[in-house]
Parts: structure tokens; sequence; C-alpha cells
């Protein structure tokens, strides 16, 4: 971004002037030696096989600032397990793979669960939250940094802009969000830019100026999945487990930390990376199911400040949303033109009229049910319940980490 407004109550660190990646890793590499770094990485196996996550594995292999890398794995058999391990071994980090699908995992998931906590899920929510809890285990980081693994326009600045405001300790954030611009030849982030954002000042227009709207709508890329934070607020968040993760975050990031703590870091001149699809006819994918998990953790946190939500408010929603998301379609597509970037208008109403849709959907779900599904139970909460839960699960990520399928297959047929 070519800016240096400061928009919204949450501060803005810009990319300004030549890059300076360099100078950026040199002092991180200071400063990790008093505020060490935990990267954690939510990963399918399926990500493997793909392009984006190997040249990610390639830069990290000149990070040195990195105290360690933690891949949450989804979705993987003992065999893709195995092969895991192997395709992460190059990294020169001490690098450990949490296999959620795995035996020990799933057996300390249900002695939460057996336990009355709220474990979420499978989904990358609940693969984070392990993860987090992984580092908190060990004790040996004080930053925790995550991003996606499909991310395929990847470099060093990526990482490095999202955790020196934490690493830093003459700055003295908590929380810092990454966000980009999503441009290549057209504009992307339709999430982004013709629903949350339309939602969000919809909703001001209708309860009035909130705390919460106001935080939110001062993140110029809120549903971004990159962010870091200061393992204090891993210990004291709780974690949606669908793809409210984002909306939920923030929302946990405002109840625990004080404003002056959270920033929010340009991490990259381009962001490219997987697009899901609109999947207006199915409300169990894509972009639909998106905006719906989303419009829901929205209402269930602005209820849990106390704001009323009535039936007739949320049929109106409907109306100025449309309203409003008709509004941010001309306005981009007369951004695209000063640009001389491809612009299909028939795409973008396309996608309102699947938003709208699935806010019509969500808010059905909502009132017939305003508390949903519960969030996964913060760390402190799982403590308390069980209190050898960290040596459980360091065990548990330790010994699969040195467990050998074929070995163990040869001995048993022995």
């Amino acid at each position: 971004m070519s800016d240096f407004h400061q928009n919204g109550v949450v501060t803005v660190l810009h990319r300004l002037g030549p890059p300076n990646v360099d100078q950026l890793e040199a002092e991180l590499e200071r400063h990790a030696q008093t505020n060490p770094i935990a990267l954690v990485l939510p990963s399918l196996y399926a990500e493997l096989q793909r392009p984006a996550l190997k040249q990610i594995v390639e830069t990290l292999k000149e990070v040195r600032y990195l105290n360690e890398i933690v891949i949450s794995l989804d979705r993987a058999s003992a065999l893709e397990f195995r092969l895991a391990k192997e395709y992460f071994s190059l990294l020169p980090q001490r690098v450990r793979l949490i296999w959620n699908d795995g035996a020990r995992i799933q057996d300390l998931l249900k002695l939460l669960v057996s336990h009355e906590i709220d474990v979420g899920l499978q989904g990358k929510g609940r693969g984070c939250w392990t993860a987090f809890g992984y580092v908190l285990a060990r004790r040996q980081s004080n930053v925790i940094a995550l991003h996606d693994c499909d991310i395929l326009s990847y470099t060093r600045e990526y990482l490095a802009r999202l955790c020196y405001p934490l690493a830093n300790p003459n700055l003295g954030y908590e929380f810092c969000k990454g966000y980009y611009s999503r441009v290549t030849d057209r504009l992307h982030g339709r999430v982004t830019r013709l629903f949350m954002t339309p939602l969000i000042r919809s909703l001001q227009q209708l309860v009035g100026p909130h705390p919460l709207l106001t935080f939110l709508d001062s993140f110029r890329y809120p549903l971004a999945g990159e962010f870091a934070m200061v393992r204090e607020l891993a210990w004291i968040n709780r974690i949606p487990g669908d793809w409210g993760l984002e909306v939920g975050v923030l929302a946990e990031v405002y109840r625990n930390c004080a404003l002056r703590r959270i920033c929010q870091a340009d991490i990259a001149d381009a962001y490219e990376h997987k697009h899901q699809a609109l999947s207006a006819d199915n409300p169990e994918a894509g972009l639909l199911k998106m905006c719906m998990d989303i419009t829901k953790s929205l209402f269930r946190n602005l209820a849990g400040e106390g704001v009323v939500l009535s039936e007739g408010l949320l049929k109106t929603l409907r109306a100025t949303y449309l309203q409003a998301a008709q509004e941010a379609i001309s306005r981009y597509e007369y951004d695209a033109a000063i640009n001389s970037l491809k612009f299909d208008q028939h795409e973008e109403r396309t996608a309102v009229e699947a938003f709208l849709k699935g806010l019509k959907l969500a808010t059905e779900g909502f009132l017939g049910d305003p508390l949903g599904v519960p969030m996964i139970s913060n760390w402190s909460r799982v403590a308390a319940a069980v209190p050898d839960v960290f040596s459980r699960l360091f065990e548990a990520v330790e010994e699969d980490h040195e467990w050998n399928p074929t070995a163990a297959s040869e001995q048993a047929r022995r």
C-alpha cells in the first residue's frame, strides 16, 4: 500500500519506502533471543501435493529467527503422516507435526470431552487450537505467529513483518493482524469487499455506533488468515471451530487485549492463494458457507456484547446490506477501471446474491439457536479441568514424532 493513513481505532503499520526485509530479519534475530518466536502452520495433508507449500518450505529454510515450527496436520493416514514428517524434515528449525488424526491426539480429545470441554469439530480452528496448546506446553516461545499453507506468493517479508511488532519489545504490541491487497489482473477478496465490510457498516447504521463494530471496521483485511499473538493471549482466547475463525479471533482479542496493544501490518505488496469456489447452491461449501459462518460468529459476538438483534432488525439488515453491497460494486468497478484491471460486473453481482442468500440462512439459524456451535474452550479452562493436559499433549506429540509406522508394522507381523 502506498499511503500512510491511520484509519479507525487500530494502529496501521504500513509498507513505506524500499524493501527492508534484511534489516527486519537482523533485528528479529536479536529480539528473538529474549522473545522466542513459534510459527504455527495449519495444514491438510493434501497441501503437500501443491506448489504453494513447497515454496513456503523453501522460503522458511532461510529464516533463522524462528525458535520452532509446529505443523498441525489434518486428514492424514499413518503413511501420510510419515511422509509429511519427511517432507518437513528439510527445515533447519525445531519442527514438530501434530497428527490430529492419530490415536494419541484423538485419545486426548476424548479425555477432554469426558471432562465436558468443548473441542470443536475437525478443521482449521481446532488445528490451530491444538498447536497453540503444544507451544504453551513447551513454554519455549513468547510469540506465536500463524499463517495458511496455500500462499502462492510467499516471501520472507510476509513472516518478518507479521512477527516484528510483537518480537520488538520497544513497540509493545500483543496482537498483530496481517493485511495486503488482493490484486492480480483483477480484484479478489470478494468476501471482504462485498460481504464483510458492507455487513459491518449496515449493522452500524441499524444498531448505531458500537465499539466492537468500530473495532472490526478498523481492520483493512479482517478475514486475513495471518496473525501473531503473545503466548498470554493464546492462553485465554477461545477459538471458533468453523469459518468464523478470523472474526471470532478478533472478537476475543477485542475483549482480552487493550487497543493500544493491537496493530495491523501490511505484510506484502501482493498476495495470491488458493481461491474458494462461490458454491452459490451449496450452503455447506465454498464462499457461501464462509459468509454464513462469519455472519453467525458476528451475530453471536454482538449478542454477547448486549446488542439486541431482533427478527425485525435482521430482516431490515438484509435490505440494508444489499444496498451497501451494490454501492460497493460500483466503487470497485471504478477502482478497477482507473488501474486497467479486469472487472466482471456480473460475477460481482452473482457473488452478492449468493452472500445475501447466506445472510438469510445465517439469520434463520441464529434466531433458531442464538448460541450456535460452542467455541473451543480456551487453554486456561482446559488446564483447570485437566491439570496435566499440557504434559499429556507434549508427550503425545513427541511420541508421534518418534514413532515409525513402518517399523511398528514389521514388529507386529513378527
